[in-house]
C-alpha cells in the first residue's frame, strides 16, 4: 500500500506540486524568500522612479505627427485659459461700463497672481473675443512654465476668478482651460478611484469572513494579494523605463491584482481546508491542495497573463502599459499562491481556523465536510440540469443570446464632458456656455504647419489660402487665427471646428479640414506637412486606433487560450468549449451596457441617464479583462471534475462532484469580484461606471448561468466526447498530470482503525 502511495504521489508532481512541496519543506524559507522579493521589488522600484507615459506616446498618425514636429521646432505651447465673462440675465452687454468693470478686475486678478503671460482683453483689437449676441467675452491668457505642471499650478488663478466673481452677481465669470480642466478631472478622477481602493479591500475582507468563518483564514488572501500589488508596484518603477505606465495603469494593476490574488489563494485554501474536513492528515492534504488546485492557479494564470498581454497589440501606450501590469500582477500573485500560500499553511496549521466567528464556520454550517453537501441549491440545480440538459441548454443559451442582442446595435465613441460628467462638476456647464457662445473655440483644431522655409511666398500664400478656405467650406466660422514660428519653419492654425462640442459635427468639420481644405491649399507646396490635431482629432485617432486593432487582439487571445486549454487537457472539445462559453459571457457584458448606458434601460439606478454611448476603449478592454478572469472559474470547475472522472466516477456523476464541490469557492470568489466592480459604477465618472457594471454583470453571469447551468449541461450532453483528442494532435506537449493518482481520504472502520478507498 505504502509503494502504492508512492507511486501515485510521484505521478502527480507537476510544477505546482514541486513548488507546494518544496515550500512545505522550507516553510521560513519560503516565506522569507517572498518578503525579500517584496521589499527588494518595492525599493528598487522606488529608486529607479516611474516613467509615466507623456501626451506624445498616446496615439500614432496624423496626432503624433503634430506633436513630434513640434517638439523638433523647440516650439513650447503653454496651457492656454480663459475666463467666460457673461450676463446671467442676459440684461448687461459687453459695452456696458460694469462689464468692462468685471474685465478689467478680472485682467488685474490673474496677473497678481504671477503665474500668467500673455493676457488679451476681449476688447484688444488683435483679439475681439466678443459673442455675436454682445453678451458674452473672453478674458485669455496663458499660464506659465511647463504646460505639462500647468494643472499643479492653477489653483491660486482658479482662486483669484473666484473672488473677482464673487464681487460681480450680475456676471457669470468662470474659468477654463488646458490646466483647470486637467485639474478637475485629474481631482475627480483621483477622487473616485480612491474611494474605488480603499472600498475594496474592506469588501474582500468582508465576503472572505463569511465564506470562511475565521479571521486567519479570511486575512491570508488579502494579505496574499496586497502583497503581490506591493511588490507589482515596484516592479512597474522598474519596467516604465522600457514601457511607460501611468496612474489608469496603476489603478488597473490594482483592480486585477485584488481580484486574481484573493481568487488563486481562495481556491488553494479552501481545497486544502476540504481535504482535511475529509480526514486527510495536514501534510496530504497540502500535498493534494497543491497538485490540484495549485496546477489549476498556474493554468488559470498562465491564460490571464496571455490575455491581458493582447493589450500589447492595441498600439496604444495606455492600454499597453495597462497590460502590462496586469500581466505582471497576475505573474506574481500566481507564483506567491504557489509558494509562500503552502508555506504559510503549512506554518500555521490547525492555527488557520483561529478567530472563528459563531455560526459562520463551516463546521457550523455543513453536516460532514465531504464538500458536496456545501452547496444545497447547486446541488438542487444540477439534479434539475443533468436530468434534462437538453432542454438547460436551450433555455440558458437563449437567455444569454437575449442578454447579448442589444450588442449588435453597439454606439461607440469618446464621451463628451456633460456625458462623462453630467452636472456633477461646474466645469462642465463652462465648456458649454463657451461653445454656446464661441462654436468650437474651446476645442479648436490645430493644424501644424512644418515647412523648409516658412516664410517662403508660396508657403505663406497657402496659410492665407487654408484660412480663407476653412470657413469658405463650412469647416469653420472663424475666427481662424495663424501663429507662426520663424526659428523652427513652423506654423500653427487654430482653426474653430462647426459643431463645437457635438462630437459627430465636429469630426465631419474635421474631415472637411483633413480631405478637402488641406489636399487644395498645401498638396500642392512641396516640402510640407500640415498634420491635423486638437481635441477632436486626437478622439478621432484613437476612436481610428481602437478599431483596427480589435481583430489582432481578438484573434491573439482567443488563439493562445484556446492552445493553453488544448494543452492543458489535452481535449479538443474542453478547448472549443472553453473559447465559447467564455465569449457567451463577453457578450452578454456587451449587452447589458448597450441596454443601461446606450437604451437608458434601467439607467436611473446607475446614475446613467441620458448617456447615449458606450466609451471607446471599453469593448476592447472588458474583453480582454474578462476573458482571463472567466478562464479561473472555467479551469477550477473542469479541472475538478476531470479528477472525479480519474477517478473512476461516471460522467455524470463527474460532473456533479465537480459543479457542486466548486461551487462555494466559485461563489465566494465571485461575489468578491462583484461587490469590488460593483463600487466602481458607484463613481461619478460614466466611463468608470460602464467598466464596473459590464464586469460585475458578466462574472455574475459567468458564475452561475454559465457554470452552473450551460457548462454541465453541455458537458453530459457530449458524454466522453468531453475528452476527445483526435490521434494527430497527440504529439502536442502533454502539461496534463494524472489527477487519478491523488491518494483518496481515509474512511473510519469499526475499532477506530482506517481504511484508504
Amino acid at each position: 500500500m505504502a509503494r502504492n502511495g508512492e507511486r501515485r504521489e510521484h505521478r502527480v508532481r507537476g510544477v505546482a506540486a514541486r513548488a507546494g512541496g518544496w515550500s512545505a519543506r522550507h516553510r521560513w524559507a519560503a516565506v522569507g524568500i517572498w518578503v525579500l522579493f517584496v521589499v527588494v521589488a518595492m525599493g528598487l522600484g522606488s529608486f529607479a522612479g516611474r516613467v509615466d507615459v507623456s501626451e506624445d506616446d498616446q496615439l500614432k498618425g496624423e496626432t503624433s505627427q503634430a506633436a513630434s514636429i513640434i517638439d523638433d521646432a523647440g516650439v513650447d505651447e503653454p496651457a492656454g485659459e480663459t475666463v467666460l465673462v457673461q450676463s446671467r440675465n442676459g440684461g448687461l452687454r459687453a459695452t456696458a461700463p460694469e462689464f468692462r468693470a468685471a474685465v478689467a478686475d478680472v485682467v488685474k486678478a490673474i496677473e497678481g497672481t504671477g503665474e500668467v503671460t500673455a493676457v488679451r482683453s476681449p476688447y484688444s483689437a488683435d483679439t475681439r473675443t466678443v459673442s455675436k449676441d454682445g453678451r458674452t467675452a473672453l478674458v485669455q491668457f496663458d499660464m506659465r512654465g511647463d504646460p505639462d505642471t500647468a494643472a499643479d499650478r492653477v489653483e491660486p488663478v482658479q482662486k483669484a476668478v473666484a473672488g473677482v466673481a464673487d464681487d460681480h452677481d450680475a456676471l457669470r465669470i468662470e474659468e477654463i482651460g488646458a490646466a483647470s480642466m486637467n485639474k478637475t478631472f485629474d481631482d475627480a478622477f483621483g477622487d473616485d478611484f480612491q474611494r474605488a481602493e480603499y472600498s475594496a479591500v474592506p469588501v474582500a475582507l468582508g465576503i472572505l469572513l463569511i465564506a470562511f468563518g475565521a479571521l486567519v483564514a479570511a486575512l491570508l488572501p488579502v494579505a496574499l494579494a496586497v502583497t503581490a500589488i506591493m511588490a507589482t508596484m515596484g516592479l512597474m518603477g522598474l519596467v516604465s523605463h522600457l514601457q511607460p505606465m501611468s496612474e489608469t495603469a496603476n489603478s488597473v494593476m490594482l483592480l486585477v491584482g485584488l481580484a486574481v490574488g484573493v481568487d488563486y489563494c481562495l481556491f488553494y485554501l479552501r481545497r486544502e481546508r476540504e481535504e482535511r474536513m475529509k480526514g486527510h492528515d495536514p501534510q496530504t492534504a497540502l500535498r493534494v491542495a497543491a497538485a490540484t488546485s495549485g496546477r489549476a492557479i498556474i493554468v488559470s494564470g498562465v491564460t490571464v497573463c496571455v490575455a491581458m498581454a493582447g493589450m500589447m497589440f492595441t498600439g496604444l501606450a495606455e492600454f499597453q502599459a495597462m497590460g502590462l501590469a496586469s500581466l505582471m500582477v497576475v505573474a506574481v500573485a500566481m507564483v506567491g499562491s504557489v509558494t509562500v500560500l503552502p508555506a504559510l499553511l503549512s506554518l500555521l496549521g490547525e492555527r488557520v481556523e483561529k478567530g472563528r466567528i459563531p455560526f459562520l464556520h463551516p463546521t457550523k454550517r455543513r453536516g460532514n465536510g465531504n464538500g458536496e453537501d456545501g452547496s444545497r441549491f447547486w446541488s438542487r440545480v444540477l439534479t434539475v440540469v443533468l436530468a434534462r440538459p437538453a432542454v438547460s441548454v436551450v433555455v440558458a443559451l437563449g437567455a444569454l443570446l437575449a442578454i447579448a442582442a442589444p450588442a449588435l446595435g453597439m454606439k461607440t465613441q469618446n464621451l463628451t464632458l456633460d456625458q462623462e460628467f453630467g452636472d456633477s462638476l461646474p466645469i462642465v456647464a463652462t465648456y458649454d456656455r463657451v461653445n454656446a457662445a464661441f462654436p468650437g473655440g474651446s476645442d479648436p483644431a490645430e493644424v501644424v504647419v512644418k515647412a523648409d522655409d516658412i516664410n517662403a511666398a508660396n508657403v505663406r500664400a497657402a496659410l492665407a489660402d487654408f484660412r480663407a478656405r476653412a470657413v469658405s467650406s463650412g469647416a469653420s466660422r472663424g475666427p481662424v487665427e495663424v501663429t507662426v514660428h520663424r526659428d523652427g519653419n513652423v506654423a500653427i492654425i487654430d482653426v474653430p471646428l462647426v459643431g463645437g462640442s457635438d462630437q459627430d459635427k465636429a469630426e465631419k468639420s474635421l474631415a472637411l479640414l483633413r480631405d478637402e481644405v488641406r489636399p487644395a491649399t498645401f498638396g500642392e507646396v512641396d516640402g510640407v506637412e500640415a498634420p491635423i490635431t486638437g481635441q477632436v482629432a486626437g478622439s478621432k485617432d484613437f476612436n481610428d486606433q481602437i478599431v483596427g486593432s480589435v481583430v489582432p487582439v481578438f484573434a491573439f487571445v482567443v488563439a493562445f487560450a484556446f492552445l493553453l486549454m488544448l494543452l492543458s487537457f489535452r481535449s479538443l472539445t474542453i478547448a472549443i468549449t472553453s473559447i465559447a462559453l467564455n465569449l457567451l459571457s463577453v457578450g452578454a457584458a456587451y449587452g447589458i451596457l448597450v441596454a443601461v448606458f446606450q437604451h437608458g434601460w434601467g439607467a436611473s439606478l446607475v446614475g446613467a441617464e441620458g448617456v447615449g454611448a458606450i466609451i471607446t476603449w471599453l469593448p476592447l478592454f472588458l474583453f480582454v479583462i474578462l476573458f482571463g478572469l472567466s478562464m479561473d472559474y472555467h479551469v477550477f470547475v473542469v479541472s475538478r471534475i476531470k479528477e472525479a472522472r480519474l477517478q473512476g466516477r461516471t460522467n455524470l456523476d463527474a460532473i456533479r462532484h465537480g459543479v457542486v464541490t466548486t461551487a462555494g469557492v466559485v461563489t465566494s470568489a465571485a461575489v468578491i469580484m462583484v461587490a469590488v466592480f460593483s463600487i466602481f459604477g458607484t463613481l461619478s465618472m460614466q466611463s468608470m461606471k460602464q467598466m464596473g457594471v459590464g464586469l460585475a454583470a458578466a462574472i455574475l453571469i459567468d458564475a452561475t448561468v454559465i457554470r452552473g447551468v450551460l457548462l454541465p449541461a453541455v458537458m453530459a450532453l457530449l458524454g466522453e466526447r468531453n475528452w476527445y483528442l483526435p490521434k494527430w494532435l497527440h504529439r502536442l506537449p502533454d502539461l496534463t498530470h494524472d489527477e487519478a493518482g491523488i491518494e483518496p481520504a481515509p474512511v473510519p472502520r469499526e475499532g477506530g482503525e482506517e481504511l484508504r478507498v
